[in-house]
């Protein structure tokens, strides 16, 4: 067991909430004012991890912070570092969790979907229906629902297929489960990319929040690609669209899924190392 001490892990605890501040601070001032952003609130509304527990740093198990009583209390925790016995509790979701990031990072990588799940969750609606119903549909509702109407929709990702409107689901041509996850999620998803910041998060505090964090920054960046390609104007926002109704916003579309692709794949392999790590306790 590594001994930090305390002003070694103050500085690291203080630069790991000055990272993420710049994302939370604004958050929390558009919340305090009932003010909504509808690409950089998903991360704080969607996934369950607060503000707070993202700013708060933990070294992993492995490490025993000295003079911390600021951590006493806290889940796994006792005497400043995370307890074996805490870490044996978590076997079955680090079985489930290495399953499903080894599936994910095996399959090939599919750059044909072109974001078409957004498409499909407004499919058939009202504008004043959709989830983001205070921004206008760049197509309007009919030009939106032609667009979906005129592509193969094929979304793996179950947590993006349920909420497909009642009249899209029946046009995939996948049929994703919460069970079944590991045979269909396939590392060119953009919820897959997105969700290693979940997967990191639900294994703290018995990894390094530096790993929380890098997946953090990863979700961040991909859901403005996700909303970009949706089917909203978002131009007030300063979002510019991705035409994904045209050839030239398919093959932008399709480049930056490769990159981010390529960002994610060293993320997920070191979620596998973290849980094979954590499995050998």
């Amino acid at each position: 067991m590594q001994v930090m001490d305390r002003a070694s892990w103050l500085a690291r605890a203080d630069a790991h909430a000055a990272r993420v501040d710049g994302f939370v601070a604004p958050h929390l001032a558009r919340r305090s004012e009932s003010v909504k952003h509808p690409v950089h609130d998903f991360l704080f509304t969607y996934y369950s991890q607060r503000p707070a527990q993202l700013r708060r740093w933990h070294p992993g198990y492995g490490v025993a912070l000295a003079e911390a009583p600021e951590y006493d209390g806290l889940k796994g925790y006792a005497d400043g570092a995370v307890t074996a016995s805490y870490v044996s509790s978590q076997r079955v979701l680090l079985t489930t969790l290495v399953r499903l990031l080894r599936a994910t990072a095996s399959r090939p990588a599919n750059f044909g979907c072109f974001g078409m799940h957004e498409w499909a969750m407004v499919y058939r609606l009202s504008e004043d229906e959709t989830r983001h119903a205070d921004w206008p549909l760049r197509l309007g509702g009919a030009g939106t629902d032609e667009v979906v109407e005129s592509h193969r929709i094929a979304c793996s990702h179950f947590d993006a297929y349920r909420f497909f409107t009642p009249a899209a689901a029946p046009l995939n041509t996948l049929s994703p489960t919460s069970l079944d996850r590991p045979d269909f999620e396939q590392p060119a998803c953009l919820h897959a990319g997105m969700d290693l910041y979940k997967h990191a998060f639900r294994l703290t505090p018995m990894i390094g929040s530096d790993l929380v964090a890098d997946c953090f920054e990863l979700a961040r960046d991909i859901r403005e690609l996700d909303m970009r390609a949706a089917p909203y104007d978002l131009v007030d926002l300063g979002f510019s669209p991705i035409r994904v109704e045209t050839a030239a916003g398919k093959a932008e579309y399709a480049e930056a899924q490769r990159v981010f692709a390529s960002r994610g794949a060293p993320l997920r392999a070191r979620l596998v190392d973290e849980c094979e790590r954590l499995l050998s306790v």
